[in-house]
């Protein structure tokens, strides 16, 4: 069985038995762990997945659910279906990203750990957290009348040409 296979199944049984809540509650912690420690001299993370759990602190199955939650920020995305705690990898963590994710996911104690000071100034996380809110703003284009000439430039009313 993959780590990753071992991953999703602690979350699904921790959730079942103590509820949602108590898995985040737990999974937080080690977040923010994680974090922490990386974030006090951020670098590319390399080894086998059982030595850099260790590292960190973390079990494997923990570690590759970190792995899971910075997929997203890596600059070489990782194939965790296909991890074991043998496997060799690489984790090269964009920042910027890392920081936009953990907005986008709400991770507000994350996003406020003050490890954040030494790498970001407090302007660039602003704007960072602008792009952010910009990215999730729907803008609602203009509509186009049934009567108005038709935008294909034929010269003809919309409803009779390209809004049919």
């Amino acid at each position: 069985m993959s780590i990753y296979k071992q991953w999703t199944d602690t979350v699904i049984e921790i959730v079942k038995t103590r509820g949602e809540q108590a898995f985040w509650d737990e999974y937080g912690k080690v977040e923010i762990q994680f974090y922490k420690k990386f974030l006090s001299e951020p670098k590319v993370i390399e080894g086998k997945v059982r030595d850099l759990a260790v590292e960190f602190g973390i079990t494997n199955v923990y570690f590759v659910g970190i792995m899971d939650g910075i997929n997203d920020s890596l600059e070489n995305q990782i194939e965790l279906e296909e991890l074991t705690i043998d496997s060799d990898v690489k984790l090269e963590i964009n920042l910027e990203k890392l920081y936009f994710n953990m907005l986008d996911a709400s991770a507000d104690y994350l996003y406020e750990l003050p490890e954040w000071d030494e790498i970001f100034t407090e302007e660039k996380r602003k704007e960072i957290a602008k792009e952010y809110k910009k990215s999730k703003t729907v803008v609602k284009e203009a509509k186009i009348g049934r009567n108005e000439p038709c935008t294909c430039g034929s010269g003809k009313k919309y409803k009779k040409c390209c809004g049919k």
